[in-house]
């Protein structure tokens, strides 16, 4: 499975902390690494743009979580260096088709996110008929607090099925259950950084990366 990509989501909330983790998981051998939408809403472009940056060449995601307004937040993202954008299947059709015509237009590639949706595959079939490029088959923080035992796994095989695009599955997966989602037909294992490593603490950035090598490993074995 050489295709799989492995990406890193760096829910930070400064370019400072994002710059350390994205360094320690390049060396890794992490493919792709995601702005996410902590680092979006405390940095916002400068964030992008200093990781495009730090990291030429090496695809780069701006977690937005777009509802509207679609066009002009794929320029500005992918004008500071993001090569891909992310846009909720539960916007309006227009701003989906207005997201994919900007993004397919400056060269970028579009994320649709299926977060909160009752039919995700339904939904995602959808999206793919909007020309969208990925679909991340999402479930919240929010939603995993308070819906005991809800997970992206739920729905994996039906989003799979449903689709032609390749499908990351997100939210609360352990490192087995990411490493499960590609045997299902995932074609991206995404692992969120800070990462809880025990309960009561998160990973150091020397643990992280030591992880992160282990993951890149066992995804090019499979």
């Amino acid at each position: 499975m050489n295709d799989v990509t492995t990406q890193v989501s760096l829910d930070l909330t400064t370019t400072a902390e994002a710059l350390v983790l994205a360094r320690g998981a390049r060396r890794a051998g992490i493919d792709w690494l995601e702005a996410g939408t902590p680092l979006i809403l405390g940095e916002g472009l400068h964030a992008v743009r200093a990781l495009a940056e730090e990291f030429p060449g090496v695809p780069i995601v701006a977690d937005l979580k777009t509802m509207d307004g679609a066009g002009l937040e794929a320029e500005m993202m992918l004008g500071a260096g993001a090569t891909h954008v992310v846009v909720m299947s539960r916007a309006h059709r227009a701003s989906v088709e207005e997201m994919v015509k900007v993004a397919h237009g400056l060269g970028g590639e579009v994320m649709a996110d299926v977060l909160g949706e009752e039919d995700k595959a339904a939904r995602a079939r959808a999206m793919e008929d909007l020309g969208v490029d990925w679909i991340i088959l999402h479930t919240g923080f929010d939603e995993r607090r308070h819906v005991r035992g809800v997970s992206p796994l739920d729905d994996l095989d039906a989003v799979v099925e449903a689709v032609d695009l390749p499908v990351q599955a997100v939210g609360g997966l352990s490192i087995e259950q990411a490493l499960e989602t590609v045997r299902r037909g995932a074609r991206s294992v995404v692992i969120g950084a800070p990462l809880a490593i025990q309960a009561d603490r998160f990973a150091t950035g020397d643990e992280f990366e030591e992880i992160l090598k282990d993951v890149v490993a066992r995804v090019r074995g499979l």
